[in-house]
């Protein structure tokens, strides 16, 4: 394994020049700006830990949702995209059972001791509790932990929507997947595992969608009528060859603080689900809601309505995807 200050020479040399195209493409300009990016945080990472330790570099995608979205925690069918931007990681494992994350943009340092895994209620809404909750949920499936030294750099901006906390908490899974387990759990595992954080630890009531997307990649649909067992196809499509494109703009608004609002999505789907006696839209008769669809507005509003009409539109929508490309 390469040392901090190795790792920054090939790089500038274009040794990974093949691996940083197929993460980011080679339009005018991106190999020469990630090069500098990378450069950039394996210089932090050695100023802070030292140039002469061995070190890895890991990333995960941000992901955008194409359809279906905020309906996998009612057990939806979804399509979603992971995007280039990503949080990457320069990492240097320690003997310390400490994990020390210092992210750029972010005041301090997080450092959790693997030694207390249960949650840590001041830390709700911190990175701290993705870090132990992804640890927590490593040893529950019966994996390997260990301290590591970890320097972060994101273009995933927080609160941007494009699932910044997914794409953190899916690089730490990786790191330990990759240094301590080797690479005994899969993406979907590390989505689950990501999820448990999210939910238990930071105290967001998350569906699996956002994680599956960043830790498996590429564009795909996600069956979540198991949720334990989604099914997750890849969907061979060239957006170019078909005169498409992707744009991500940058509205200069947060979903930072939006938790509630989001689980207000998720209560007001549930709430409809139970007026037919199911605990998720996906076991309601999409026939029946619309036969009853006053019955359903006088009791629980408008918005709930809209937001059922969604989880029956998408779901179709992706279906259609589905049989299309399979």
């Amino acid at each position: 394994m390469s040392t901090a200050k190795e790792l920054k020479k090939e790089i500038e040399r274009g040794v990974w020049d093949a691996s940083l195209g197929k993460l980011y493409g080679r339009r005018a300009g991106v190999l020469e700006r990630q090069r500098a990016r990378y450069a950039d945080a394996l210089d932090c990472f050695a100023a802070l830990y030292g140039g002469e330790r061995e070190a890895a570099i890991y990333s995960a995608p941000g992901r955008t949702e194409i359809g279906g979205n905020h309906t996998d925690h009612n057990h939806g069918v979804v399509m979603a995209g992971a995007v280039d931007l990503d949080v990457i990681a320069v990492v240097s494992k320690n003997t310390d059972d400490v994990v020390r994350v210092k992210s750029k943009g972010f005041d301090g340092r997080d450092e959790v001791k693997l030694e207390q895994l249960s949650p840590v209620p001041a830390e709700q809404g911190r990175s701290a509790a993705l870090i132990r909750g992804v640890a927590a949920g490593i040893a529950k499936q019966g994996g390997v932990l260990g301290g590591f030294d970890a320097y972060t750099t994101s273009d995933v901006l927080r609160g941007s929507g494009l699932s910044s906390s997914a794409a953190f908490e899916v690089v730490i899974g990786t790191v330990f997947n990759g240094e301590y387990n080797q690479g005994r759990f899969s993406a979907v595992d590390i989505a689950k595992i990501s999820q448990y954080a999210e939910n238990e630890y930071f105290g967001k009531p998350s569906g699996l969608m956002d994680q599956t997307a960043c830790s498996v990649g590429s564009v795909i649909t996600i069956d979540f009528r198991d949720p334990a067992s989604p099914v997750v196809e890849k969907v061979d499509f060239d957006l170019a060859k078909h005169d498409y494109c992707l744009c991500i703009t940058d509205t200069k608004g947060s979903h930072a603080s939006l938790t509630d609002e989001y689980a207000a999505v998720r209560q007001e789907m549930e709430a409809v689900a139970a007026y037919f006696d199911k605990p998720v839209l996906r076991e309601v008769d999409e026939s029946a809601f619309y036969a009853d669809i006053a019955g359903v507005r006088e009791k629980l509003g408008d918005r709930a309505v809209l937001r059922a009409i969604h989880v029956f539109c998408g779901q179709s929508a992706c279906r259609c995807v589905m049989q299309c490309h399979p």
